[in-house]
C-alpha cells in the first residue's frame, strides 16, 4: 500500500519492479547463507509479489478513471473486504501452486524463490479481473 500513497503509476510500477529485483537477489543470497532451497524463514518473495496481486486492479481503476487510485479505493469501508479477498486468493494460489507455479520453483537461485509467488499473483489478477472485483 506504500506504493499507492503517492498516487503515481510510474512510482508504483518502478517500486514493484525494484521489489521484484531485490527479492530475486536477496532470496538467492538467503538460500546460499541458509543452505536451503526456498527457506520458509525468507518471506521477501511474498512481500515483493503483493503489489503484483493488485496490479490488475490498479490498472483497471486507472483505465476507468484516468487517474491513479487512492488508498481509499482499497481500504475504504466497502473496499477493504475485497482487499482481504485479494490477499486470501494470493495465499490460496501460493499454497495450491497450480501449473506453472510449482514448476517455476526449479528455476535457479532467487528466481525459483520469487517467480512462483509472482505467478501466484498472476492467478490472483485473473480472478480479480474476471470477477471485476473493485472495478
Amino acid at each position: 500500500m506504500v506504493l499507492l500513497g503517492p498516487r503515481n503509476l510510474w512510482l508504483f510500477s518502478a517500486g514493484t519492479l525494484l521489489g521484484i529485483g531485490l527479492s530475486v537477489w536477496l532470496c538467492g543470497e538467503g538460500e546460499k547463507i541458509l543452505k536451503q532451497k526456498d527457506p520458509g524463514s525468507v518471506v521477501l518473495d511474498e512481500i515483493a509479489a503483493i503489489p503484483v496481486c493488485f496490479a490488475g486492479w490498479v490498472g483497471a481503476l486507472v483505465w476507468k478513471s484516468g487517474t491513479m487510485p487512492s488508498l481509499d479505493d482499497f481500504l475504504g469501508p466497502k473496499k477493504w473486504p475485497l482487499t482481504l479477498g485479494v490477499l486470501a486468493a494470493f495465499r490460496f494460489f501460493d499454497i495450491l501452486k497450480p501449473w506453472p507455479v510449482r514448476q517455476s520453483q526449479s528455476l535457479p537461485g532467487g528466481w525459483g524463490v520469487t517467480v512462483d509467488d509472482l505467478l501466484a499473483a498472476v492467478y490472483v489478477n485473473v480472478v480479480v479481473l474476471f470477477t471485476r472485483l473493485g472495478v
